[in-house]
């Protein structure tokens, strides 16, 4: 009859594949080799499986076991973290949180809130993480972040997506440019003056347009490319150029001669969301920091082509 995996194994068997030999992973985990071996080796009769291929210096991960290594990983970290939460909500209103989001979001909604939050609750600590669009979802997936806001970069059945703020994209252009001097709405027809600078694949942005903005065939053809608006921005200000982008990025620009102006036939958004993992609770600083957030947002007055989603 074969037994349940237990955590030690999982934190044994990540040692010894992060490590590369029993004799480092036991000095790591401050066991003896003889009982790391041993936990192994009631792991591998647990699943019934090989984990590991013994040779008198290395251990070698078997195929199996390195496509499990990302599983482990997660189950290690999501452990971890609700152990965190669960000792926070023990001493009250001290406890750390962890958060992911988009510049934008750091800079317009997250630091206008957090000095509030502070005051109600000085004995938690936060940390703010700015990570590219494609590493959001998996620092929720696997616990290194409690939640994240920002747009859907894949989407993912695991975790959830809670609309906070929705945004219209437009095009950016300097004060002199032809398009300034066009009195009605701009619409993806009429971006046919001076050069574009897009958004790389690997950005939040550029995904976005890239899926919904195929029928404009500037996108298609050959283009500047960017991973940052601070670059971006510099560019536009020579003059020669016009980008498009949602309005709430625009909201960093610190060029005066930039104009936002939002586009139509058709008209794109993007939803900012908090993303969390539906299986696992927040802490209660967790939940209490968005409660604030949103009520921050509720008395603010939002930026041009930026509206409040209903909570």
């Amino acid at each position: 009859m074969r037994h349940h995996v237990t955590l030690k194994q999982l934190r044994c068997f990540l040692a010894v594949a992060e490590a590369g030999t029993f004799t480092a992973a036991a000095l790591r985990l401050c066991m003896t080799q003889s009982a790391l071996t041993a936990t192994i080796q009631q792991m591998e009769e647990a699943i019934g499986l090989r984990m590991f291929d013994r040779t008198t210096r290395r251990v070698v991960m078997t195929d199996h076991a390195e496509r499990f290594v990302a599983d482990a990983e997660r189950v290690v970290n999501g452990f971890d973290s609700a152990v965190s939460d669960l000792v926070a909500l023990a001493r009250g209103d001290r406890g750390h949180i962890r958060i992911g989001a988009a510049s934008s979001v750091i800079r317009q909604f997250l630091v206008p809130a957090l000095p509030r939050f502070r005051e109600a609750y000085p004995g938690i600590t936060i940390s703010l993480r700015n990570p590219a669009a494609q590493q959001t979802e998996r620092l929720v997936l696997e616990g290194e972040v409690d939640f994240a806001i920002d747009s859907k970069y894949r989407g993912h059945e695991e975790l959830d997506y809670t609309p906070l703020v929705t945004d219209c994209y437009g095009v950016v252009f300097h004060r002199d440019s032809p398009l300034a001097e066009i009195d009605r709405p701009l619409t993806w027809d009429d971006l046919t003056w001076g050069q574009y600078i897009g958004f790389s694949a690997d950005t939040g942005i550029g995904q976005f347009l890239r899926t919904h903005a195929a029928h404009w065939p500037v996108l298609a053809g050959d283009h500047d490319e960017v991973e940052s608006t601070t670059y971006l921005f510099a560019m536009l200000a020579r003059g020669k150029y016009y980008s498009v982008l949602p309005a709430l990025a625009y909201q960093r620009n610190e060029f005066p001669d930039l104009i936002f102006r939002e586009l139509h036939a058709p008209a794109l958004s993007r939803e900012l969301c908090v993303i969390t993992r539906p299986l696992r609770s927040l802490s209660p600083s967790a939940q209490r920091l968005l409660t604030l957030l949103r009520e921050t947002l509720a008395g603010q007055t939002m930026p041009l082509g930026v509206s409040l989603m209903a909570s």
